[in-house]
């Protein structure tokens, strides 16, 4: 069980989860992000021993009962997905995620983006507009 602890321990750190970071020609920076599960299991069992061989001098072997014959196993498996990529540029942080159902995410992470926008654009259509009482009756207002 030691040897797969450690192996899994070696498989598995924070690059495995965000991968290698990607310079762009524009100077953004793009990390991939996963996701990670694993699995162990382990097992063993202890027999007693066949009528013919109980009372027969038997070798302790690592901690093992005299005359018993032992099974066991483990195993373990790993799975990494790949889930997003995290977007970082001088003035925004993105999160564009892999899966296309991924839409209302999509819309939360534009939302302040949309509404800064809208806010200038009425902005700038409350210095161009004339108010109402700058116009005059009669007049040309053009």
């Amino acid at each position: 069980m030691q040897t797969v602890m450690e192996s899994l321990k070696e498989m598995v750190d924070v690059n495995t989860i965000l991968g290698e970071p990607v310079e762009t020609p524009d100077g953004a920076v793009i990390l991939p992000v996963s996701r990670v599960s694993f699995g162990f299991v382990a097992g063993g069992i202890d027999q007693q021993p066949s009528p013919g061989e109980q009372g027969k001098p038997g070798k302790d072997v690592q901690g093992a009962v005299e005359n018993r014959p032992f099974g066991g196993g483990s195993g373990a498996g790993i799975s990494v997905n790949p889930v997003a990529f995290l977007v970082v540029r001088p003035n925004e942080v993105r999160l564009m995620p892999v899966d296309s159902n991924a839409i209302y995410d999509r819309l939360l992470d534009l939302a302040p983006k949309i509404l800064d926008q809208l806010q200038g654009v009425m902005n700038r259509r409350q210095y161009t507009e004339k108010p109402a009482w700058a116009y005059e009756i009669g007049r040309n207002n053009h």
